[in-house]
């Protein structure tokens, strides 16, 4: 089986750097023969490493595919047209969801159109890496049998799109649903009943992907770190699930040191300009879409990663395997009961309560005499997290079952 093509289904490539785009490149670099599809091309600095590892990068393409892209793009125009009229007032609820409906049929038709263009590359798994949350049986139909990765339920179906999903449940037994997270797989479970989903975490580890002591040195240097002086990051998008308001609270508790790396979008102007006021605040900004190198610099100059999330979100953590995987200690908000046990007792990482900013406060102080231990090379293993390998021969081992 492994002797076959690996189609990646990736809907945003087209973003520069990010967690999935780690994922799609560590994967295509575990196969010898992968084919990368995107609905709208790929980053410059991702399509790059895609090539250097043998990928072949395609967008969608054939008579099958044509009409499923068209539609995709259209969809996607009527939806940003819609949230463009429906912003400058306060309208019904119904009303503000419809836009984030539309966005649900144009992405269903975008993969559809990904899974239909797979077929051109002959037998082999087609997984589509960041699977849209709802029309599964609809992407099934129209798009042919996959394994589909989702990653968290943002936008759900209204009564029209639930109706048209109950029309096409037959779809549903062409695809296979993962989910990184039993939180998000019982999410699943609950509003789509004959859904089959099965847990398995999207993240993978790579060893090899360790920062060196030469780079962190090189890194502190770049953004002007002393050696003596404490430094933590906040890698990514600052997302509604993410606990900004405590990270600014434990800030302002400070009273030594503390240089603060941000990378990311989107960012709040007036929150960074809030933290650059203050007088032990050392803050540096990379503004996003950062690229890969980027956030690696960013990981690099800093003595741990700060994950604060808001109670009970439950999705998978790119941010905590990202740190591991390059060797960066972690401060975790307690947001998540599963996360929070799997990290128990690990001496390169410290939790505090979610919201809490006195806990987190006192963790930041404790950096500048105690720095924490660094995560060893098999920390990812430890934690359940496969390598690019061993997620290859899982998808291959899955698309020959047929069923979950």
């Amino acid at each position: 089986m492994t002797g076959n093509t690996l189609v990646l289904v990736e809907p945003g490539a087209h973003r520069p750097g990010g967690h999935h785009q780690g994922a799609l490149i560590a994967l295509a670099k575990a196969h010898p023969r992968t084919v990368v599809i995107s609905p709208y091309g790929v980053a410059g600095e991702s399509w790059r490493q895609l090539r250097a590892a043998g990928a072949r990068v395609r967008v969608p393409a054939g008579a099958s595919a044509a009409p499923l892209t068209a539609a995709a793009l259209a969809l996607d125009s009527v939806a940003e047209l819609g949230r463009r009229v429906l912003r400058f007032r306060r309208w019904p609820d119904a009303l503000c969801r419809l836009p984030h409906q539309v966005t649900l049929l144009s992405r269903c038709m975008a993969e559809a159109a990904c899974v239909r263009t797979a077929r051109r590359f002959g037998p082999g798994p087609v997984v589509v890496l960041s699977a849209s949350e709802a029309l599964h049986g609809l992407a099934g139909l129209l798009g042919g049998t996959h394994t589909r990765f989702v990653h968290e339920v943002v936008t759900t179906e209204d009564a029209a799109l639930r109706l048209l999903g109950r029309l096409v449940r037959a779809g549903e037994r062409r695809v296979q649903v993962l989910a990184p997270t039993e939180a998000v797989r019982t999410d699943l479970a609950g509003r789509f009943a004959g859904l089959r989903v099965q847990v398995r975490p999207f993240a993978v580890a790579d060893p090899e992907d360790r920062l060196t002591g030469e780079e962190r040195r090189r890194a502190r240097e770049a953004f002007g770190i002393p050696a003596e002086e404490p430094a933590v990051c906040l890698v990514g998008g600052w997302w509604p699930y993410k606990d900004i308001d405590t990270v600014g609270a434990a800030l302002n508790r400070l009273d030594g040191p503390l240089h603060v790396l941000v990378a990311g979008t989107p960012l709040h102007t007036e929150v960074l300009d809030r933290w650059r006021a203050l007088p032990v605040v050392r803050l540096h900004v990379v503004p996003g879409p950062a690229t890969q190198a980027q956030v690696r610099e960013v990981y690099a100059a800093s003595d741990a990663a700060v994950v604060a999330r808001r109670a009970g979100v439950a999705k998978e953590s790119g941010l905590v395997v990202d740190a591991v995987r390059l060797g960066v200690p972690l401060l975790v908000s307690e947001h998540d009961p599963a996360l929070t046990g799997r990290l128990a007792g690990r001496p390169w990482v410290r939790t505090f309560p979610a919201g809490d900013g006195g806990a987190l406060a006192a963790l930041l102080r404790d950096l500048a005499w105690s720095p924490l231990a660094r995560p060893p090379g098999d920390a990812g293993a430890d934690l359940g997290v496969p390598t690019a390998a061993e997620q290859t021969a899982f998808l291959y081992d899955t698309a020959s079952k047929g069923a979950l």
